[in-house]
């Protein structure tokens, strides 16, 4: 009880700074389908805009980037106003019930008041936590060295990114509060990202040189066209359909297929429902309640996606500016691979919690496999 009345104490005495973010209005009365389509529509425009404004003040992104393959998943786009995704808005939520699981805060759902104060204590701590984000990345050099950048400029970089935070909170309060298609913004923002992703992999036009054999070729990044490119000018036709299906540097035809592979199966899983029968004593017959298979949607893979990423920009700080220490190498080893400069996990910590990037890896290195698999079942059981 004390623990609960505290809890509660807790919103209240945050309940100033509340106040001063901005705030969506409920609406009033039943909203359209064709205003729902509208407001969702605005809702993707100033995201995608977000995605292409760059950042002011950078001095270069051409580094590696510490969050490559965990954009598509946060929603962001390097070098942007929406750097930072989802990131924020997932880590606060995270973070809140975290807090509520161990009673340190306590809300009743049905007091408008004090749900209230827990949805605009979660925006103020995605706030926050953006600030802490931007100021990280700025001050790691992930912008370009602080002395290069200068004062001002460190600062306005933070302000944007902290700004484009809170106008991305916003955006997903307004389609929670029912204003747009479906309770959040956060999925519709991750299916954008991955489909803009999956069309660039599939279509891109740009070229990069790629070893194969011996020699470095040549390739068009995208696999579609770089399929029928060898098939109808390169030499070596039979080698040209191979690298297309099954190169390791660039999006490759089998990742295609796996991953329409996936949705096919997600799809077909999404149909599946657990019926539940409900006894009551007062009732001369037992009703029913259906449980989707996927009830829990993609929400656990998105609070455990912005846990590992903050663990990865962890890790490769350390490892950019104390390398060889023992602790770095508990964290992680990384070294470049790819062709666009990235460097991924290849020892400690980082390396066990990030999937195993094609299905020889998984066999070829079951321990890594196992302790993977475990890592993210572990990990969703305790978000559920």
């Amino acid at each position: 009880m004390v623990k609960s009345e505290e809890g509660t104490k807790l919103l209240h005495l945050i309940k100033p700074a509340i106040n001063i973010i901005p705030e969506i209005e409920n609406p009033v009365g039943v909203i359209s389908f064709e205003t729902k389509q509208i407001w969702t529509g605005i809702v993707v425009l100033v995201y995608l805009l977000c995605c292409q404004i760059p950042l002011y003040g950078i001095i270069k992104s051409e580094e590696s980037d510490p969050f490559y393959w965990m954009r598509a998943i946060l929603a962001s786009n390097r070098g942007t106003l929406m750097e930072l995704g989802i990131s924020p808005i997932v880590t606060a939520s995270m973070i809140m019930q975290l807090l509520t699981g161990a009673k340190l805060i306590k809300v009743d759902q049905n007091n408008k008041e004090e749900k209230e104060l827990y949805e605009g204590a979660q925006k103020l701590a995605g706030i926050v936590i953006a600030f802490g984000q931007a100021f990280a990345y700025t001050w790691s050099g992930m912008y370009g060295d602080i002395s290069d950048v200068g004062a001002g400029n460190a600062i306005l970089i933070v302000i944007q990114l902290t700004l484009a935070s809170l106008i991305t909170i916003l955006l997903d309060d307004m389609l929670g509060k029912g204003y747009g298609i479906g309770s959040s913004a956060t999925s519709i923002f991750i299916a954008i990202n991955m489909a803009e992703t999956i069309i660039w992999n599939c279509l891109s036009p740009l070229s990069f040189k790629n070893k194969t054999g011996e020699s470095d070729v040549e390739q068009y990044e995208g696999a579609f066209v770089e399929l029928f490119y060898g098939i109808f000018f390169r030499d070596n036709k039979l080698g040209s359909i191979n690298d297309a299906l099954f190169r390791d540097n660039l999006p490759n035809l089998s990742n295609v297929f796996g991953t329409v592979f996936v949705f096919l199966i997600v799809i077909y899983f999404q149909g599946f429902k657990v019926t539940l029968k409900l006894a009551n004593n007062k009732a001369t017959s037992d009703a029913s309640y259906p449980i989707r298979l996927f009830y829990t949607s993609n929400m656990p893979i998105i609070l455990m996606s912005a846990l590992v990423s903050n663990v990865y920009f962890f890790s490769q700080m350390l490892y950019r500016n104390f390398k060889g220490s023992f602790i770095t190498s508990i964290f992680g080893k990384w070294q470049e691979a790819g062709y666009q400069g990235q460097i991924v996990p290849v020892g400690g910590l980082i390396y066990y919690i990030t999937a195993p990037k094609t299905f020889l890896d998984a066999l070829t290195d079951p321990i890594h496999t196992l302790l993977y698999i475990l890592f993210v079942v572990g990990s969703k059981n305790c978000v559920i």
